[in-house]
């Protein structure tokens, strides 16, 4: 027999020959087929939406996107954290940046978006009976395939970098005006100098001349200018500790006597007390242990807790003062019989800027510079208060170890 000759035959004539071109086999094959290049194109789809949703979930600042109409579309799980209502998928721009304006074209971040433009702005937040929140908002158009713009919505809440930057405003005022009262101090201080040293000259000549001292006319002189010589020393005494005072912290560590920080600032108050019918009670333990502190620091403690306590009191009133201590550590009390404190303030004194003061009486830092000065320094500071009946500040601080 011959040798049989083999046609190779290919794809495309083999379905002509079975028929699969016009048979309802060949058409469910490519039914098939293509459904199976529909379900990879939708797994591959699936794959980048869950992709780009954990990209929109893992930012940490509010994220949404607005439609071209300026209502929510879309928003991360940042959203409701920071404004639970005006992020709800549907809500308007209006209900966040303009709540009574429908519309607000010049300053609305969504809207001056939706015609195209790239805006960066701050605003302010302050819901009734709550600290007011400041953010930063960026605001960018998304143009889809028609043409038509959305708009992407960044927010970061920057409160607490805020409140830090007024507070580093506020402290470098304070330290304006320290330079400028040590600079009043020594000022003071010369002309005092010679005060005291004239008068000191003149008791002198009283005492070493017997005629000076046996004229009648000047029997009152020697009186007067012991009470001259007394007085400008004071004066002096307060100019120094208001130098101390005004000296700036270093942040340096050392041994620390309490009872000799807590006399420098009482004689700094005494003469608020002589006019505003305050008492001043000390009870200060003598032989009270050392502390490792910043003295400076613990300066500006001290006088913030006494300043605050002559301010609680309206009218006459006492302030007292006290300490005791161990070897583990040191106890400082200022209790005042002023109005108190509302237990619903209780636990916000400590935030900065927060205050129930009149305007011109404080800003909200003294109590927020306490505790972060007493707990740098290893410490802690409680409050106890009652309305009508006073406050008490209790001060504990780690003393030094042999």
């Amino acid at each position: 027999m011959g040798e049989i000759k083999r046609t190779p035959i290919d794809e495309a004539s083999l379905e002509r020959l079975l028929g699969l071109e016009s048979s309802k086999i060949g058409f469910y094959a490519e039914v098939k087929q293509k459904i199976q290049e529909l379900e990879a194109a939708n797994l591959g789809l699936r794959t980048k939406s869950s992709e780009l949703q954990a990209v929109f979930d893992s930012i940490a600042d509010g994220v949404a996107i607005y439609d071209g109409s300026g209502h929510v579309q879309h928003r991360n799980h940042v959203c409701p954290r920071l404004f639970p209502r005006e992020t709800i998928v549907g809500s308007s721009c209006g209900k966040l940046f303009h709540p009574e304006l429908p519309h607000s074209p010049a300053s609305c971040p969504v809207e001056r978006a939706l015609t195209g433009e790239s805006v960066q702005i701050s605003f302010t937040t302050s819901a009734e009976g709550a600290e007011p929140r400041y953010f930063d908002v960026t605001a960018t158009p998304i143009e889809d395939a028609v043409g038509q713009n959305r708009a992407l919505i960044f927010l970061r809440d920057v409160t607490e970098k805020r409140l830090q930057e007024m507070q580093l405003l506020q402290a470098e005022k304070m330290s304006s005006i320290g330079l400028l009262a040590a600079g009043v101090a020594h000022e003071i201080n010369n002309p005092l100098t010679s005060v005291a040293g004239y008068a000191e000259a003149l008791l002198r000549r009283f005492r070493d001349e017997p005629e000076l001292r046996g004229d009648p006319r000047l029997d009152v002189f020697p009186k007067y200018l012991e009470v001259i010589i007394r007085e400008s020393y004071r004066c002096k005494g307060i100019i120094d500790c208001l130098l101390s005072f005004s000296r700036k912290s270093d942040g340096s560590v050392e041994k620390v006597d309490i009872n000799l920080v807590l006399h420098e600032v009482l004689e700094l108050v005494r003469h608020k007390s002589r006019y505003e019918r305050v008492e001043i009670r000390e009870e200060l333990q003598p032989d009270l242990p050392l502390v490792h502190g910043d003295a400076a620091g613990l300066r500006q403690v001290f006088m913030n807790l006494l300043i605050n306590a002559h301010q609680a009191i309206k009218g006459a009133g006492t302030v007292e003062i006290s300490t005791s201590g161990n070897d583990s550590g040191v106890v400082i009390q200022v209790k005042d019989s002023g109005c108190g404190i509302r237990p619903d303030h209780l636990d916000h004194i400590w935030e900065p800027f927060f205050t129930t003061k009149s305007v011109g009486q404080g800003v909200g830092l003294g109590l927020a510079v306490t505790y972060n000065i007493i707990k740098k320094q290893g410490g802690e500071i409680q409050v106890e208060s009652k309305q009508g009946k006073g406050s008490k500040f209790t001060v504990r601080l780690p003393a030094c170890q042999p």
